[in-house]
């Protein structure tokens, strides 16, 4: 089996816009008619880049590649044009093309590739929401309304980001993220995880004093407390709150999660396969998370095919914890 074509689709997502405006999706083609399709995600204004990116190494890299050999088209494209070193360019780009290669592997044998990737090991699967309704500035009872209701539609966990970036070391806004939190609990009861979503917006010393004061009611997880670069900090954070720390939805490729468990920098780990090397890639975050005891909670932010693939990579991994979900899973834009 060959590959003999490569086609891209750049999709605008109708409001509102719960999974993403743009959605990116490559269908490859094979010599025998199998088709395989993957998604990557790229949320700016260059998805256009990506899309070329794509199609160059599709005519230098895949025509006439058996997509079988997936370890290999992965190495040629990371060793290649990437140097050893894929960014938040050329890490989509691949992880598109993975998964495209693992959909045609699947429909050849007539197998889900969770089969292909050790077998079945959980029959259900946990998902929690964010609380896509919710805004900043929403009343505590608001804040609790809205939780019981998704928990009322069958979740165990739900998530939001309750800090505004622009002042997030401010006391104000400490007393607002906290009001809300506790509503939630005061609302919910012990029926419902409750996952703080945050997106970098802390320093260190922010992010301590925060995670003391939301440590009472019990959460989940403290998302992302700090922007990515410094693992050193993030570290820090770790090990000054009794909150699992949760992060990765913007690291690329296993070489970015080693210094993250090493470090103890977080226990749960949330990549994303639309960006961060593909379905296989993730499974190799995954094994590495499980040696150092951490669990998974993949990151999804984007359209059907990475959720699928979501999917895969979930049933197969012993420490799975739980998967992002677009809602109810019933639509994803």
């Amino acid at each position: 089996m060959k590959i003999v074509d490569v086609k891209t689709y750049l999709v605008d997502v109708p409001p509102p816009h719960w999974g993403g405006r743009r959605w990116i999706f490559v269908k490859l083609v094979t010599d025998e008619g199998i088709e395989g399709i993957g998604e990557c995600t790229y949320h700016t204004q260059l998805n256009h880049v990506v899309i070329e990116l794509i199609k160059d190494w599709g005519e230098r890299y895949l025509m006439g590649v058996d997509p079988f050999r997936i370890e290999r088209i992965w190495s040629t494209l990371y060793e290649g044009p990437c140097v050893r070193h894929s960014g938040p360019l050329t890490s989509p780009a691949m992880s598109a093309i993975e998964m495209a290669c693992w959909d045609i592997v699947g429909k050849a044998l007539n197998q889900p590739i969770y089969n292909l990737l050790g077998g079945m090991f959980h029959e259900k699967l946990r998902a929690y929401s964010y609380l896509l309704q919710w805004r900043r500035g929403d009343s505590p009872e608001k804040t609790g309304d809205l939780a019981l209701a998704y928990v009322e539609k069958g979740f165990t966990a739900v998530k939001f980001d309750p800090v505004d970036p622009s002042t997030a070391d401010r006391l104000e806004t400490l007393d607002y993220a906290e009001s809300v939190i506790r509503g939630i609990r005061d609302a919910v009861g012990d029926r419902c995880d409750i996952l703080i979503g945050t997106h970098g917006q802390f320093n260190t010393n922010s992010a301590i004093r925060f995670a003391k004061r939301v440590e009472p009611y019990d959460p989940l997880w403290f998302e992302e407390p700090l922007p990515p670069e410094n693992i050193k900090e993030m570290a820090r954070v770790a090990q000054s709150t009794s909150i699992p720390i949760a992060t990765g939805e913007r690291l690329l490729t296993k070489y970015e999660f080693v210094d993250l468990l090493e470090q103890q920098a977080a226990s749960i780990l949330q990549m994303d396969l639309t960006i961060t090397g593909g379905i296989l890639e993730a499974k190799k975050i995954a094994s590495m998370g499980e040696a150092h005891y951490a669990q998974i909670a993949p990151h999804l932010y984007g359209g059907p095919i990475g959720g699928a693939a979501n999917i895969q990579l979930d049933v197969c991994s012993p420490n799975f914890l739980i998967q992002e979900g677009i809602h109810t899973w019933d639509g994803f834009h």
